[in-house]
């Protein structure tokens, strides 16, 4: 429930975590002024111009939102276009561009970020990757102030979320999602009442999270098992774990779709495929461990099942790399 005083918002953002955030304020009766959102790109094999998430939610409103897409938010030319609105607050969502000092101080009251992770860990681009690349049990959203330094502002709310074992980086953000946008509206409301209470963040706990990138996805077989596990997972569904095979005297690339961490060691060498299993492929990794691949996608070809693999390739004489 949204506070009888109603802020006026400007809200920048871009993917379908930010769009997802959007429609929740809205249909929460958050009084949004326009929308800032990145310029339709090429996207597909067709390279075909889309609009963002964020675009599509704007435009779905009746009437339709005011929307902007400029290609650089903090250009001088684009000042007088904000200052219009004369916002109480920026609310920014995975927007994909770093806003300058004088947009930051644009707005009455403050311009703030919802940033999927429980800062000052996970600062960066690919926080909900990294979380669970690198085995993490939770993760969580953050609302700060934001400040010229990525991801370093105060800290308004946040909130942790559970992250099992076989969760995925698509299930993960979901969830994000879903908590993000609650406590968004909550700060929202928050601010309408005064100023919440805030907190700095200690800056010598911080961690990065980089952006994933095709060398980060591929697969290592001298990796023990429960970190390949982690990777598959963490970027599943894109852009996903991927390894080449030698099938039938050809390099092909595969796609690992899901794993899970067998519980039985091998002393063969790193990316073998254990020989002898007719429905099941365990794949040897490091220090012994095994991985069970469930679920992969040859280049070209449809996902399919481990025992669909098994069947379609002789056993035990592809080598993974």
């Amino acid at each position: 429930m949204c506070s009888d005083k109603k802020l006026k918002i400007v809200f920048f953002g871009t993917p379908q975590f930010a769009a997802n955030c959007l429609q929740y304020l809205l249909d929460n009766d958050v009084n949004i002024a326009a929308v800032i959102t990145k310029p339709d790109r090429p996207q597909g094999r067709s390279l075909v111009c889309t609009p963002t998430p964020v675009k599509s939610v704007a435009l779905a409103q009746t009437p339709p939102l005011p929307l902007f897409q400029p290609e650089i938010v903090s250009d001088v030319d684009f000042i007088p276009t904000l200052t219009q609105f004369q916002a109480d607050l920026f609310v920014v969502v995975a927007y994909g561009e770093i806003l300058k000092q004088h947009l930051l101080e644009m707005p009455k009251i403050a311009c703030i970020n919802l940033h999927a992770s429980l800062l000052p860990k996970y600062r960066g681009a690919a926080p909900i990757q990294r979380a669970i690349i690198n085995g993490e049990t939770k993760s969580g959203v953050t609302i700060m102030h934001m400040v010229k330094k990525m991801d370093a502002g105060d800290i308004i709310a946040m909130e942790s979320v559970a992250i099992p074992d076989e969760m995925t980086y698509g299930e993960l953000e979901e969830s994000l999602c879903r908590t993000g946008s609650r406590l968004l509206l909550q700060t929202i409301n928050a601010f309408a009442d005064g100023t919440p209470h805030q907190i700095p963040q200690d800056h010598e706990k911080a961690t990065l999270a980089p952006k994933i990138t095709m060398e980060d996805c591929k697969i290592k077989w001298d990796m023990q098992a429960n970190e390949i596990h982690n990777l598959v997972r963490g970027v599943n569904p894109e852009p996903g774990a991927f390894c080449f095979a030698e099938i039938k005297g050809q390099r092909k690339r595969i796609r690992v779709i899901a794993a899970r961490v067998a519980g039985i060691t091998s002393d063969l060498s790193p990316g073998c495929i254990l020989p002898g299993l007719k429905k099941e492929l365990m794949v040897t990794c490091g220090k012994g461990t095994v991985l069970q691949i469930l679920q992969l996608q040859q280049e070209g070809k449809k996902i399919m099942s481990a025992e669909e693999f098994v069947r379609g390739v002789a056993q035990g004489s592809i080598l993974l790399s």
